[in-house]
């Protein structure tokens, strides 16, 4: 992975969205408050979610490219496979 720098920034982002999150929950806010709350959670883990997976596809398409090794894509086929999904 190239810069790390980001995804730690969006990381420590979510950090605080989750400390966040228990802090409405202690104070017992308004439940459709907790649900959006954690929509954004969900939303801001998925997009680093994506971001992984957009770099771990190039690294194993570029390591194809220079070696030939089906083993490269056929462990980046099992990976999509196995997180592409939301729940994966």
């Amino acid at each position: 992975m190239a810069d790390t720098d980001p995804l730690i920034r969006r990381l420590r982002r979510i950090e605080g969205q989750v400390r966040g999150l228990q802090k409405m929950i202690e104070e017992k806010r308004a439940c459709e408050d907790i649900l959006t709350q954690i929509n954004a959670v969900v939303s801001a883990t998925l997009k680093v979610k994506e971001i992984i997976l957009k770099d771990y596809t190039q690294k194993c398409v570029l390591e194809y490219e220079e070696t030939g090794d089906k083993a490269k894509l056929d462990s980046l086929i099992s990976t999509l496979i196995k997180y592409s999904g939301e729940g994966g």
